[in-house]
């Protein structure tokens, strides 16, 4: 009988572990062991883990960062084709629908130099509405009631899939570990009944 101890110890040492994952996502019905009541960790403490996400998310966010990104002069020229695509289609065929007297006046050469200076002219002015724009942004949006609230309203069995599909195999290696420091412990336990 003494020489079954490892092997029930490491069964017992695998339930354990077993369990203990299965209660980090345990949703918010506790779970009873005859006098012992245990509940989910995850989802008792969801709402303070959201509040702390995100006021780390609010910390390391710059609006600063992002408006040097949009301003950048090279990310503003490589949307300058599509403004002068669209302004040629706005002078050679909007605007003389709209203002047909006009159209009698505007020849290639003047839609050329309107379009040379409009898109000048847009390319000072992109980085100042866009700059303007995030600052307008930035005032209205709390990044970090945003984040909490969505990470308040994650579900534990959402929270629970895609836990095990990051740490699937850390999950199994954790309750691998419980059966093998069973197993030692039930072997230290047998070798000192036996001597």
């Amino acid at each position: 009988m003494i020489f079954f101890l490892p092997l029930i110890a490491a069964l017992i040492g695998w339930l354990l572990n077993s369990l203990a994952v299965t209660l980090l996502f345990r949703p918010y019905k506790p779970v009873k062991l005859g006098f012992i009541t245990l509940q989910g960790l995850f989802p008792k403490k969801q709402t303070q883990l959201a509040n702390s996400i995100g006021t780390l998310v609010a910390q390391q966010f710059s609006f600063e960062d992002i408006k040097s990104k949009m301003t950048d002069p090279e990310k503003i020229k490589k949307i300058i084709p599509l403004v002068e695509a669209h302004l040629d289609s706005f002078l050679r065929e909007r605007l003389p629908k709209a203002m047909p007297v006009l159209s009698m006046f505007i020849g290639d050469s003047i839609v050329n130099q309107i379009k040379t200076h409009l898109v000048a002219e847009l390319d000072t002015l992109f980085p100042v509405l866009i700059s303007q724009y995030l600052d307008n942004v930035e005032q209205d949006l709390n990044l970090e009631k945003m984040v909490s609230g969505k990470i308040a309203g994650i579900s534990a069995a959402q929270l629970e899939t895609i836990t095990h599909n990051l740490l699937g195999r850390e999950l199994s290696r954790f309750k691998l570990l419980g059966a093998i420091s069973g197993l030692l412990t039930g072997l230290i336990t047998m070798a000192i009944s036996l001597f």
